[in-house]
Order: structure tokens, then sequence, then C-alpha cells
């Protein structure tokens, strides 16, 4: 199951805000413009990017955990 966010009533995936803090970090892309091209308010975004920065990655930063028995799995396998 994937644990999901939930803002004004719309629900986000993990994968959705780890893409959205991804798209800043490692992209390069501004707040604005990741905010805008995903539908979000831009405080909630700059929240996550320093969420994402204090745990070292993206996908830490999320509820639901750190990393799934899945991408324990997939990571293996590389």
């Amino acid at each position: 199951a994937t644990a999901e966010v939930s803002v004004s009533n719309k629900q986000y995936t993990n994968e959705f805000w780890a893409e959205a803090v991804k798209q800043l970090l490692e992209r390069g892309f501004t707040v604005v413009d990741v905010a805008a091209r995903v539908g979000i308010p831009k405080y909630m975004l700059y929240d996550w990017v320093q969420k994402a920065k204090k745990a070292g990655e993206p996908a830490e930063a999320l509820p639901g955990g750190t990393d799934s028995a899945e991408m324990r799995r997939l990571k293996a396998e590389l």
C-alpha cells in the first residue's frame, strides 16, 4: 500500500512528492516552476524540500517510511 499525503482534499502519493522534490534538488528546476507544473502550493513544496534536505534524500522525507521492501529488493538487484 502506498502512503498518501492530503492537501486540500487532494491526495498525492509518495512517488508524486518524491518526483516533485527530485525536480528541484537534482534537476535544478525552481520551486515556482515545479509548483505550477504539478499544481501544488509553493509553501508546501518548500516544506517538502526542507524535509528532504534534512533527511538527505527525497524518499526518506516522505510519510510512510524510508525504504519499502520493494525498493530494497530493487536496489539489491543492481
